[in-house]
Parts: structure tokens; C-alpha cells; sequence
């Protein structure tokens, strides 16, 4: 028998032990700025030059040649099978040998800068002066579950903490009331690998993320009062539980995850009525709400979503991750024109709009927004209009945080298949949004088990060329 196992013999007993467990297994996760984790780092390794995230994430894999990779040669050779001097890499789904698919794209080059984009975005081409492309991304992972654990966690083996995590533990809140990182989906659907995109891995479960809903009364489960549940007696049962939690702290002054959970009671006490303010739109603007798009219905749920980042932002939440296409829905083996064509209406006007009301009120430099899949599609068909899986060369975006707009990192080749120069891999990718937040990824660590765990696996380089270095 394990020598530290002890029994409840009478329900007080039983209380003392297990009472720090009722209800916390929704709110524990809520903590962020806990000092009881003494580990977590002083507020940076260098100047940031961002003090939030918002990573806007395409689940499923958008196609970089037909939004922000114009590929005129791919069009040429429609049809035909790859050039020998290609090598075809391995794809989840695809057949050897199936013949490139046209991108029958209509692009424009915008702002001073000239940055193309094609008109599956015509909003976020405005703010291509504001957008740094970085066209050269790469990944290990070749289907969905790895490659969205990747570009969550680095790895495409589920275990490590998130991003969002990382920067939670590395700076710990800005605020008091609101969790510090949140997780906004487009849709009621699961994302691939669930919760687990924005878990904290082996690091203490306080830092993971928090998935908010954007509408209705309730923002974060179980945070409201049960019915008939007055506050007088929320307070006295708190009390009991308070209690009970001190009395068995005391006699074990070791664990410090006792203290840290006491304290996710008084947070989560503080966001129940802080929570419901920071989601409720009403009070905006009409200009503002015709802005996100939420006065259509296609562009409603995102345009919500982007809406409520902003207001995080605003509240002093560090790390924003909203989900488009929730359940993978950017996929497209098939009928890509369609998929594609109304995803991109769904978030186009949204995210531009996200940018513009950022710059407008002085947020945006010093809020670093991110654009992306797990990866890209190929430049080969699959089902005859569709395109598969491509971790070998794909294209994200950052705008804000110190970014330098107007500007392209990095090139695929002329089918934009494989990257080809200056390529990012996920980890520095990684590496850079956390520079950007003060954080250096090879001098942020965990001692996991007497290990040094780091965020991007002891890899990963900030690129200088993000700030025009």
C-alpha cells in the first residue's frame, strides 16, 4: 500500500480531503497569476514588444496558393502531372500521381506595399501594409491530429503544454478577474484533439486555457450559480470549504497546489460577475458591430468572436486563440471552391476588421496577431477538386506586436509545394511570438521530472526579419 494513502473514516474526514476538489475541476484552470507555483519566471526575458496574442486559427489547413501565395506557373501546368524534378512528399490521403489543380484565383496587390492577396480576402488585403506573410512555413505532422498538436504544443505527440500555456506560465496574469488565456470556437463543435490544444501539459494545470462561449448566459461552464442557489449561501459553503482547505494546508505546508487551489475559488467568485460584462456586446457601437460583420449572418459568429478578443485584449488577457472552421472544417479534399469560398467569407471581414479597430484604438502594437492553420494544401488535386494536406510549405501571417508590415518572409517553389527560403519551421514560428512577448524559448523553463523542459523542445529561433531586423 502506497505509504502516503490515507482513509476518510468519517464524513468531516472525507470532506477535509476531498472538499478542495468539489467544483474546482472547471475553475482550477482559472488561475493564472497563482504565486503559489514559486517556478514561474519575473515578467520577461527582455522588452516586449507585445503584451497580448490573439492567434486566429484555421482549422483544418487553408491553401496558401489560392490566399496569399499567388502561383502562376501552377496554373500553366494544370492538369498535368509534377515535374519529375518535384519529389511528391507523403500526404495523408492522396494518390500518387494525380495531376496539379488549377487555383483559378483573381489577385490584387494592395496598400503601399503592394502585398498580393487574392479575393477569397479582399478585407484582410486592405491591411496588408499592417500584415507580415511568411510564406515559407513548415511542419512534421501530415494529418490533422498531429498537425494542429504541433502547432499548439510543438510537438505532434499529445503531453506538452500549449503555447498559450507557456505564455501564461512564463508572464502570469495582467488581470485579476478574467482567466489569462482564452479559447473562443466559431462553432458548438469540438476541435480536433479537444481540449487538449490548449492544455498545460505537465506544467501546473492553472495555466491552461479557458474556452469561453460568445454568446448566451452562461460564458464559462458551471460559473454560474446553480438554481436557487442564493449568494448568502455560496458564501457560507465557500466558508466551510475554506475552512476545511486551510486545516488541511496547515499540516502539509508542502503542497503548494492546495493554496493554489483555495485561491481559484476567490477568482472564480470574482468572474462571476466579471465574465458576463467582458462578453456583452451591447454597448458597442453600431458602427463597431457592422465592422466584425456581426450584423450578417456569415460573418456573425467570427466577427463576434474577433469582437470579444478585442475586449479581452482591452482586460488584460494575454492569450486569445479563436477557432474558425471549428471541427476541421478548412479541410478539403474536395469542392475546395466552395469549402473555401465560404470559410473565407465567414472570417474575412472579421479579422479585417479585428486589425482596423486594433489600430484604430492604439492596441495594435502591442498586440500581436497571428494567422494560420496546421498547415497547407498541395498544389496536386485530390478527388479531382480538391487539394491534400501539405506540411512541406505553407503560409501564416502576423500583423501588431512590433511586426513590421507591408512585407513577405520567406518563398515556396513555383508550384508552392515544398518551402524554399528563409523557411520557419512550427517551433520557430514558436520561438518568435514568444520573443515578441519578452520571452526567450531556450531560457524558459520547467523542471518536468528533473528534466528542463522547453517550449519549443531546446529549438526554435526568433526570426529578425518579423521586426525588420
Amino acid at each position: 500500500m502506497n505509504e502516503h494513502m490515507t482513509i476518510a473514516n468519517s464524513r468531516r474526514e472525507f470532506l477535509k480531503q476531498c472538499g478542495a476538489g468539489f467544483g474546482a475541476l472547471a475553475l482550477h484552470s482559472l488561475l493564472s497569476q497563482d504565486d503559489a507555483y514559486a517556478a514561474t519566471p519575473s515578467l520577461g526575458h527582455h522588452v516586449a514588444q507585445a503584451k497580448s496574442v490573439i492567434f486566429l486559427f484555421m482549422e483544418g489547413g487553408p491553401s496558401q496558393m489560392d490566399l496569399l501565395d499567388p502561383k502562376p506557373m501552377l496554373n500553366k501546368y494544370a492538369g498535368q502531372p509534377l515535374p519529375p524534378s518535384f519529389k511528391e512528399p507523403i500526404t495523408a490521403m492522396g494518390e500518387k500521381g494525380s495531376p496539379l489543380l488549377v487555383a483559378p484565383r483573381t489577385w490584387k496587390q494592395h496598400g503601399e506595399s503592394g502585398l498580393w492577396a487574392s479575393e477569397w480576402i479582399p478585407n484582410i488585403g486592405e491591411c496588408m501594409d499592417d500584415i507580415c506573410v511568411i510564406r515559407s512555413c513548415w511542419t512534421d505532422a501530415i494529418n490533422h491530429a498531429g498537425g494542429v498538436c504541433q502547432m499548439n504544443t510543438c510537438s505532434d505527440i499529445a503531453g506538452r503544454p500549449s503555447l498559450g500555456s507557456w505564455v501564461n506560465y512564463g508572464l502570469g496574469s495582467a488581470n485579476d478577474n478574467l482567466p489569462s488565456f482564452v479559447v473562443l470556437c466559431d462553432n458548438k463543435g469540438r476541435p480536433v484533439n479537444g481540449t487538449r490544444n490548449w492544455g498545460s501539459g505537465f506544467i501546473p494545470a492553472t495555466h491552461q486555457g479557458v474556452r469561453i462561449h460568445g454568446s448566451g448566459t452562461e460564458p464559462i461552464a458551471n460559473l454560474n450559480l446553480a438554481k436557487d442557489y442564493t449568494t448568502t449561501r455560496q458564501q457560507g459553503s465557500l466558508d466551510l470549504l475554506n475552512s476545511f482547505n486551510r486545516d488541511h494546508a496547515e499540516s502539509r505546508p508542502q503542497q503548494t497546489e492546495l493554496e493554489a487551489r483555495i485561491k481559484s475559488y476567490e477568482l472564480a467568485y470574482r468572474m462571476q460577475s466579471e465574465a458576463p460584462e467582458a462578453v456583452d456586446i451591447t454597448n458597442e457601437s453600431e458602427h463597431t458591430l457592422k465592422l466584425y460583420g456581426i450584423d450578417q449572418k456569415e460573418t456573425e459568429s467570427y466577427g463576434r468572436n474577433c469582437l470579444l478578443a478585442r475586449r479581452m485584449v482591452e482586460r488584460g488577457v494575454r492569450f486569445i486563440q479563436l477557432y474558425s472552421g471549428t471541427g476541421s472544417k478548412w479541410d478539403s479534399h474536395s469542392a475546395i471552391e466552395k469549402n473555401h469560398s465560404n470559410l473565407c467569407r465567414s472570417m474575412d471581414k472579421p479579422v479585417a476588421g479585428l486589425l482596423k479597430d486594433l489600430k484604430q484604438r492604439g492596441l495594435l502594437e502591442e498586440t500581436l496577431v497571428v494567422w494560420g492553420g496546421e498547415f497547407g494544401r498541395t498544389p496536386m488535386s485530390e478527388k479531382g477538386d480538391g487539394r491534400d494536406h501539405n506540411p512541406t510549405g505553407f503560409s501564416m501571417w502576423m500583423a501588431g506586436g512590433g511586426v513590421k508590415g507591408g512585407q513577405t518572409i520567406g518563398a515556396t517553389d513555383e508550384l508552392g509545394l515544398y518551402a524554399t527560403e528563409d523557411k520557419m519551421h512550427v517551433k520557430d514560428i514558436h520561438a518568435s511570438i514568444l520573443h515578441l512577448m519578452g520571452l526567450d524559448n531556450m531560457r524558459l523553463t520547467y523542471d518536468h521530472r528533473g528534466s528542463l523542459e522547453r517550449p519549443t523542445i531546446n529549438e526554435g529561433e526568433f526570426n529578425p526579419k518579423l521586426i525588420g531586423a
